[in-house]
């Protein structure tokens, strides 16, 4: 006997019933997750930010929070304040740049950490490195300009092929300094 073969036709609602299936089922499993991991990714995120604060101002004994003051920390040692921590944000070649920035009461950079940025691997992602980073060690407002001079040791010297993230962090890095001195009456 020969079998014969009926093809099934699907009109455009069953297909369009199907899809709608799969995406509410992918919606619903995909929510489940994130209610399932959010917390463990909120408390991991804030372990991370206190890290990357802790290793900012390492001779601190105590870091808290700057009391009206958004994101803001204080760094003490022996219950004096030795230095603020504060959130810097400004826009690179990429895109936003976020970043914290350790600052003595006297108004010196000691330290940066860009905790995001979208800035062009191997060129704008070098801000983040050490040979960049020491370059705003001790440096106060006035000093916080970027040059294309290596023998500059006054300013910062640009990052090669990369003057517009060079350019960004350092103005991200100025306002926080100028921010701070503001705040502590220009201690």
């Amino acid at each position: 006997m020969a079998e014969i073969h009926v093809e099934k036709e699907y009109s455009i609602l069953q297909v369009a019933l199907d899809l709608a299936g799969a995406c509410i089922i992918s919606g619903i499993i995909i929510a489940g997750t994130y209610f399932i991991t959010s917390p463990t990714a909120i408390k991991k995120a804030a372990i991370l930010k206190q890290q990357a604060i802790k290793s900012l101002v390492t001779q601190a004994d105590i870091i808290k929070e700057v009391p009206g003051k958004s994101d803001w920390y204080e760094a003490e040692k022996a219950g004096k304040v030795i230095a603020y921590v504060v959130p810097g944000e400004t826009r690179g070649y990429g895109g936003e740049i976020t970043m914290l920035v350790a600052i003595s009461t006297e108004g010196r950079v000691i330290d940066y950490n860009i905790l995001s940025s979208n800035e062009t691997p191997g060129l704008g992602q070098n801000a983040s490195k050490d040979f960049f980073r020491n370059r705003f060690k001790g440096k106060k407002s006035e000093n916080l300009l970027v040059v294309k001079d290596p023998s500059n040791k006054v300013n910062i010297d640009a990052l090669t092929g990369a003057t517009i993230s060079s350019v960004a962090v350092t103005k991200g890095i100025k306002e926080a300094v100028d921010e701070v001195v503001k705040f502590s009456g220009g201690k």
